[in-house]
């Protein structure tokens, strides 16, 4: 359908504005989508005030109820999610009743992994393997896309979820029932669902449990926060690529301190930035903190779906609703909560790490970034040396949705490879496109050869690498690692670095653009200036720099101009042999295998209000700053020598696969919790903890899951103390089901991270916060203690007090809108869920 004059007169923003008195102008973007919703829903009187707020500049502290056009989520996170819904069909008289009311896509791209590198045919046995080791979720995938109303699974080797929701699934203006054009908003089970901010689709990463909640009919509650500009101006310089920006404005916005609030890029710099590159920014929200970083729609927003193969009557549709509604970039600058400025021409080439996406440095800072993670160098009998990079991959949604970052990438290799350049052997080499056109546009400009020349053969089309699926690494490589302590690196054109997150073996992780990751690749190591230091000798015998190689701005443009066509994403891509082959069940009500080590009904399930005042609690454990959600729950392989490892040992397991593989089963996932061998726990003597804590009545340093087990036998109630910056990185809900299962009824921290502290009241565990500016360290405390909390009136006054030791004190609690304390005394979303749907509340 055609957008005509009235598709937006049912729910008119310039109409509602003028007869409430309200300058619509003044109002942010992303406010002006969030007031449309309020009227559809027919809450006008809420947008009036939401409205006015905005419009001022002021943090609104409006409660509003949020509804998605759509829901988006992954296998790592929808599987685990449609668990619950098949445990709680198993349950109700009528399965009927648990059923979508919310349109559902389920990417699957996040448990392929790079078992086969720097091979011609590694992506076929990558995926072969994959579907070899995934052959029970994925015909629980299959069953569950019969059984559900509005559910699509889209297959493997189709690509990663935010890069196919650019390039196929956003539509940007929705149409509904009679016609009537609407925002088209979604909520993703993935911190990274911001990326689609840069095509103006508003939403935003929510745990499991939140997505559940709307999926099933409820709206998700969230008291509006404040809305900060970021004003660009200028444009980059020649030679600088977009994951340069989005990691400057990662650490620049960092240290704005703009955690869990809604950015808006605004200024004469937007015009200067292609979509493919606001999305680059966008898709880094969750690590510079923010909850979402949205780009309003424009006249480049509609060159982008139209290049991405958008019919001709869809762009018409964006862009008559838009500028119907207001909601085109166009006019005088909205008023914000406050402006952050940022000059584009400051930006110049970087690299992040080595732990954290917000450490950005330049070229020049590389080997000093990395001497201070390792001041006194080792190097084992084999030759491999601290510093030395033993993976290099170009992975991620991040980088390889932009056609700009990945054409600069096969320039390098081209020119590398005609400079007689190689990549030494214990650099691990992989490519990892997220989208089948990738590889289309660079095989047709002539760059994949190059590439694979160099080791960087296509692995699979997923997340692999960035999401921990980097595979294993070569025997000497390990034996060297472990035998001298090495810490080596990897470097990766993708959006976290934290420690171990790529592999528990590799220390240091760098986040760069696929070009540098090549360059890097090149040198084989981080002890380099880039930008001073040669890569390596050509086959003339002469050094090779980085500039001798680096592209220049008029041979990317010539490329994108001629290869970069709609038919490169458009042409459609078969599922993987053997797909189909896969066996489902049919039928309403899924029938669980008792043998199951992948899939079983979820003991949290029978969860039980847990808000109580808590006597002779202890920790469990006693944290930093900065503890992300890997740490509490990590994703990737699964040690024999672990509590998870153990329990698949018994039962006769031989493949153990990866925890986000076996996130359907809670008893591998809460023997998971806490056991990275990279968390430090304070309750032990300074250094890793390698997941082992202090179980404190005996005193003896058992696993966390162990001494969890001991708390429970003797009911004694447990709490975590925190940092700040609890739980930041994934929306993975498992963060908060597991310690959940553990036992665990409050966190204590300095901060929590807007998804982790969501999820922790969808699992009815309190999050408190210490009195500003105090920690468990400077109250004195040691987390030997046994504490104290009252929480009869926590609710009615948002306060508890503490007392531990002979000190006492008041904490906070961190919930944030009367529908979180509803779920949160329910004992978690899914007793709510459960209680409403056996009362007959079905919406």
């Amino acid at each position: 359908m055609i957008a005509r004059t009235d598709l937006a007169d049912v729910h008119s923003l310039p109409t509602f504005a003028e007869d409430r008195g309200l300058d619509l102008h003044a109002v942010p973007y992303s406010g002006r989508v969030l007031l449309e919703g309020l009227l559809r829903a027919g809450q006008e009187d809420t947008a009036a005030v939401l409205g006015q707020r905005l419009a001022r500049g002021e943090t609104p502290d409006v409660e509003i109820e949020f509804r998605p056009a759509r829901l988006l989520v992954q296998d790592y996170t929808g599987i685990p999610l449609l668990v619950d819904l098949a445990a709680m069909r198993s349950r109700v008289a009528d399965p009927g009743s648990v059923d979508p009311v919310v349109p559902i896509d389920v990417v699957v791209d996040h448990s392929v992994q790079v078992d086969f590198a720097g091979r011609p045919d590694a992506a076929a046995l990558n995926e072969a393997r994959e579907l070899d080791r995934n052959r029970e979720r994925y015909g629980f995938l299959k069953w569950a896309e019969r059984a559900f109303n509005g559910l699509r699974v889209i297959p493997p080797g189709q690509g990663i979820v935010h890069q196919i929701n650019l390039e196929r699934l956003a539509t940007v203006v929705s149409l509904g029932p009679g016609g009537v054009a609407f925002p088209d908003t979604v909520l993703g089970t993935d911190s990274h669902t911001t990326m689609v901010n840069g095509l103006g689709v508003l939403g935003w990463g929510v745990g499991g449990l939140e997505a559940e909640a709307v999926l099933l009919g409820m709206a998700q509650p969230m008291r509006v926060p404040s809305v900060v500009g970021v004003r660009l101006t200028g444009a980059l310089r020649p030679g600088v690529l977009p994951t340069d920006l989005a990691l400057t404005l990662t650490r620049r916005l960092r240290e704005e301190n703009v955690l869990g609030v809604i950015l808006e890029f605004t200024g004469p710099g937007v015009g200067e930035l292609s979509a493919p590159d606001r999305c680059t920014i966008a898709n880094m929200a969750p690590e510079y903190g923010a909850m979402c970083a949205f780009f309003p729609v424009d006249e480049e927003t509609v060159r982008y779906l139209g290049a991405t193969g958008r019919s001709d009557e869809a762009l018409r549709l964006v862009e008559e609703y838009c500028r119907q509604q207001r909601l085109f970039r166009q006019g005088p600058e909205p008023v914000f909560a406050r402006i952050v400025p940022f000059d584009l021409g400051e930006v110049e080439p970087s690299l992040a790490g080595p732990s954290f996406p917000h450490q950005r440095i330049p070229l020049s800072g590389l080997p000093g970034s990395f001497a201070e993670l390792r001041p006194e160098p080792r190097v084992a009998d084999t030759g491999l040396r601290d510093g030395d990079i033993v993976i290099a991959a170009i992975t991620s949604c991040t980088s390889t949705s932009n056609p700009t970052a990945m054409l600069a990438a096969g320039l390098v290799a081209r020119k590398a490879v005609e400079r007689g350049l190689t990549v030494p052997g214990h650099v691990r080499t992989s490519l990892s496109p997220g989208s089948r056109a990738v590889a289309r546009y660079l095989e047709a400009a002539g760059l994949l050869p190059a590439l694979e020349q160099l080791g960087f053969h296509i692995t699979g089309h997923g997340c692999m690498t960035c999401n921990g699926g980097s595979g294993p690494l070569p025997a000497d490589v390990v034996a060297a690692v472990e035998d001298h302590d090495l810490a080596v690196c990897a470097v990766l054109s993708g959006n976290r670095n934290f420690e171990s997150r790529v592999h528990s073996q590799v220390r240091a992780g760098y986040l760069a653009s696929p070009a540098l990751v090549v360059a890097l690749a090149l040198a084989g190591h981080v002890r380099l200036d880039p930008e001073r230091d040669p890569l390596g000798v050509g086959s003339d015998g002469k050094p090779v720099h980085l500039r001798d190689l680096w592209p220049d701005s008029a041979e990317l443009a010539a490329l994108e101009a001629e290869f970069l066509t709609p038919e490169v994403f458009t042409t459609a891509v078969e599922p993987p042999v053997g797909w189909q082959d896969i066996p489902a069940q049919s039928g309403p009500v899924y029938a669980w295998d008792e043998e199951s080590t992948y899939l079983r009904p979820p003991a949290y399930l029978d969860g039980a209000p847990t808000l109580a005042s808590l006597h002779g609690a202890h920790a469990l454990l006693a944290l930093g700053d900065d503890v992300s959600t890997d740490h509490i729950s990590p994703v990737g392989a699964i040690r024999r020598a672990s509590p998870a490892g153990e329990y698949l040992g018994r039962r006769g397991v031989t493949v153990f696969n990866s925890y986000g593989s076996r996130r359907g089963n809670h008893e591998v996932m809460a023997r998971g919790t806490f056991s990275s061998p990279r968390l430090r726990n304070g309750l032990l003597p300074p250094g890793d903890s390698g997941g082992e804590t202090l179980h404190l009545p005996s005193g003896e340093r058992l696993a966390v899951f162990e001494a969890a087990e001991r708390y429970a036998r003797s009911a004694t109630p447990l709490i975590v103390l925190a940092g700040a910056n609890y739980g930041m990185g994934s929306s993975r809900d498992w963060a908060a089901k597991g310690p959940r299962l553990l036992g665990v009824r409050v966190v204590l921290a300095r901060s929590f991270e807007r998804i982790h502290r969501a999820n922790l009241c969808a699992m009815g565990i309190l999050p408190l916060l210490f009195p500003p500016g105090e920690s468990w360290t400077s109250l004195g405390l040691t987390g030997h203690e046994e504490f104290a909390l009252d929480l009869d009136r926590v609710r009615e006054t948002g306060q508890a007090a503490v007392t531990a030791g002979g000190i006492a004190f008041t904490a906070r609690a961190d919930v944030q809108s009367a529908g979180e304390w509803d779920v949160l005394l329910s004992g978690g979303t899914l007793r709510y869920l459960l209680d409403r749907l056996e009362s007959g509340v079905k919406r």
